[in-house]
């Protein structure tokens, strides 16, 4: 079935025509034009940035990161996630251009998989994903309605969407669905009751039969398909090559007809994409809100003291080194930390934000050490000094004693004088004798 869509080209350069083989020649050039620009429309990827940017509640932390929102970005291939985001329990792909399912294997915890509004013909490479609890397919070119054969050993799956895919049009699509996956408990957003189940696992051999033969068929007719919108594309840009204003050229593509299907859904967010680049002003510089960049420096050339991440720190002097402990993030990663020790300042960026410190005497960069700690995520940062301080230590000053003189050399110096008892010398005569 053919309905109205709107295709657009980017901005064509005039030429004119003056002979057939001038106009010949203007086709060419046309369609070689027409080609450059498409390539330009370089498929838009999975960059290790585009996640980073939508993890920004997680502290653009990716390997600990459980949902992930990539929708309406025009995706063209699922890639990378699944080596850098291993514990994803959500992931939201819906209104991009994927047009197949694959590179999810390794995501054992992912719970919600939405790909709905893409461009996916056939279910695959999800067997692996074992805690799969709801797929939702809303809108897709899924006709190959057999594939869901392949989500029977997802034991978890509770909840499938199916809804506005080619599939929905084969008698006993619904049954055959319920009948073949019995985990289901709600399929195309209704819940699914124990007699409905039971009446559909009875006939699921006879609707599979006819489930074959009806998507045998779409598959043919997509084929076709596939000649008739090259064919159409093809003459519709020689239509264009003769026509020498720009705009009637928009107009022509814009009014024309097409079908609905992957292809051209791709060609019209490629021509989409490059629409909003021709139009897309060019940023003035003075009206432009500059990020204000921090002054690190004293107009005389001294370091200034810097904090603007308010991380809490600690800082040391010691004899021969400067000992510096810095409280960043315990899950941050490391590469988002860059250290710059500098003989009189030392310079730690965190997710941007600078940490700066000034110290008085001169270190050695070379032979200075930065840890980061394995349990608290602290770093800690040993700056040896060039010149390491002698420690003074302050002696009190003693006058030497005079030697104690010996006994008799005192009562040698000293004349004896005054009056002596003899009564204390001598015992008294009357004195008995004691044995």
């Amino acid at each position: 079935m053919q309905i109205d869509m709107l295709i657009s080209i980017g901005s064509i350069g005039r030429s004119v025509a003056c002979s057939p083989a001038d106009d010949t020649k203007h086709k060419l050039n046309f369609e070689r034009q027409q080609q450059q620009q498409s390539n330009n429309a370089i498929m838009v990827r999975i960059t290790e940035e585009l996640v980073r940017k939508k993890s920004e509640h997680n502290e653009r932390l990716i390997s600990t990161l459980e949902e992930l929102s990539l929708h309406q970005e025009d995706i063209e291939r699922i890639e990378h996630i699944q080596n850098w985001c291993r514990d994803l329990k959500i992931l939201l792909l819906q209104s991009n251009l994927i047009g197949r399912l694959e590179n999810l294997f390794k995501l054992k915890r992912l719970e919600y998989l939405n790909v709905a509004v893409n461009n996916i013909e056939r279910i695959e490479n999800l067997e692996s994903l074992e805690s799969l609890n709801k797929l939702d397919l809303t809108l897709n070119f899924i006709g190959e309605l057999t594939s869901i054969e392949s989500l029977i050993g997802n034991y978890n799956l509770r909840e499938l969407i199916l809804i506005g895919n080619p599939c929905v049009e084969y008698p006993h699509y619904r049954d055959y669905v319920v009948g073949t996956l019995l985990q289901l408990h709600s399929f195309d957003c209704k819940e699914i009751l124990p007699t409905e189940r039971l009446q559909a696992q009875r006939h699921v051999q006879q609707h599979r039969a006819v489930i074959v033969q009806c998507q045998a068929a779409q598959a043919i007719e997509r084929d076709e398909q596939r000649i008739r919108v090259a064919e159409q594309q093809q003459q519709l840009a020689k239509q264009c090559a003769d026509m020498e204003d720009e705009e009637e050229r928009r107009r022509t593509f814009w009014n024309s007809k097409s079908e609905h299907c992957p292809e051209i859904r791709t060609e019209i967010a490629r021509q989409h994409r490059l629409g909003r680049e021709k139009h897309e002003p060019a940023p003035n510089p003075l009206t432009t809100n500059l990020k204000r960049k921090p002054n690190l420096f004293a107009p005389c050339g001294r370091p200034y003291n810097i904090n603007q991440g308010k991380l809490p720190f600690n800082f040391q002097d010691e004899a021969d080194h400067y000992s510096l402990l810095l409280e960043v993030y315990k899950h941050l990663d490391t590469s988002l930390i860059d250290v710059d020790v500098e003989t009189n300042y030392v310079r730690v960026t965190v997710k941007g934000k600078i940490f700066q410190i000034a110290y008085n005497e001169e270190v050695k960069p070379d032979e200075s050490i930065v840890q980061r700690s394995q349990i608290t995520g602290h770093l800690q940062i040993t700056l040896k000094k060039l010149k390491a301080n002698e420690l003074l230590v302050i002696k009190s000053v003693r006058t030497p004693k005079k030697s104690a003189p010996a006994p008799g050399a005192a009562a040698a110096a000293k004349e004896p004088s005054g009056t002596v008892d003899i009564g204390n010398i001598c015992p008294p005569p009357d004195l008995p004798d004691l044995i």
